[in-house]
């Protein structure tokens, strides 16, 4: 049975529900601007991918994902400024979040992962979990558990050598960098532009943020996007991260709520 709730009829999902008790992955990306060589769909795209080989190992289904994301920010992700950017405001974000959850509360889900497939989303998808669960609470639901996973967290120490043997560069730095590269060569290698991978060297930032964000309000800004360079990046390496993301996502949640992977 595919594990893509969307794909389910919604009896065999309200059976589903009901009788399994299914962990239900809910992924939070972006539409964001990922360099000149990367499609603007990684943000969605990976931690779907993910969250689908995990719940394939426990038993659980994925929810369809929310596509738009919080701002893009200079030092994480280029900036909201650069085109074909789309993004919510925060409260939006945080209602999106909060909505989708109290929904799968109401259909008997008790079992939820936030896939959080964006640096910036972080503080938005904890304060919709926390409403979600205030309001459930009011209303009766008490039972209910919540994981957020920032799937690059799983990165081990043995990958990360692999992967940048001459060193990492920072998280907020990786945005349309190694990782990201890497993986879609692997997973969506017809959408990777490897004649337009950036080859310059890592974004120098002022320990600050500049209102309003413009080219000119950030002179440092790589004027392609990335962050980065990606020249090392190799399907090889993005099925190495993947097969890593995958097992840690599996086994947290898996620990978590008690199942077998």
């Amino acid at each position: 049975m595919t594990v893509r709730m969307n794909e389910l009829s919604w009896t065999d999902y309200d059976r589903k529900v009901r009788e399994e008790n299914p962990v239900v992955f809910v992924t939070v990306g972006s539409h964001e601007q990922h360099g000149p060589h990367l499609p603007m769909c990684c943000d969605e795209v990976i931690p779907t991918a993910i969250a689908e080989k995990a719940a394939e190992r426990i038993g659980g289904l994925v929810a369809p994902s929310i596509v738009f994301g919080y701002k893009s920010q200079p030092r994480s992700g280029g900036g909201n400024h650069i085109p074909g950017t789309i993004s919510l405001d925060a409260a939006n974000l945080i209602g999106t979040v909060k909505d989708v959850i109290t929904e799968l509360a109401r259909h008997g889900v008790r079992r939820i992962v936030l896939m959080d497939g964006h640096y910036e989303n972080t503080m938005m998808i904890a304060e919709g979990i926390d409403l979600a669960l205030r309001d459930l609470r009011r209303d009766g639901v008490s039972d209910l558990k919540i994981m957020r996973i920032g799937y690059y967290e799983f990165t081990t120490r043995e990958v990360e050598q692999a992967v940048w043997p001459e060193g990492f560069p920072s998280w907020p730095l990786e945005h349309a960098g190694v990782m990201e590269t890497s993986i879609m060569m692997y997973l969506r290698p017809e959408l990777v532009h490897l004649d337009r991978v950036p080859s310059h060297p890592p974004a120098e930032f002022p320990p600050y943020d500049v209102y309003p964000v413009t080219w000119e309000n950030w002179p440092s800004l790589p004027r392609d996007g990335a962050l980065v360079a990606s020249t090392t990046a190799s399907a090889e390496k993005g099925k190495l991260l993947f097969d890593c993301y995958v097992k840690g996502t599996a086994d947290a949640v898996a620990r978590e709520f008690g199942l077998k992977t």
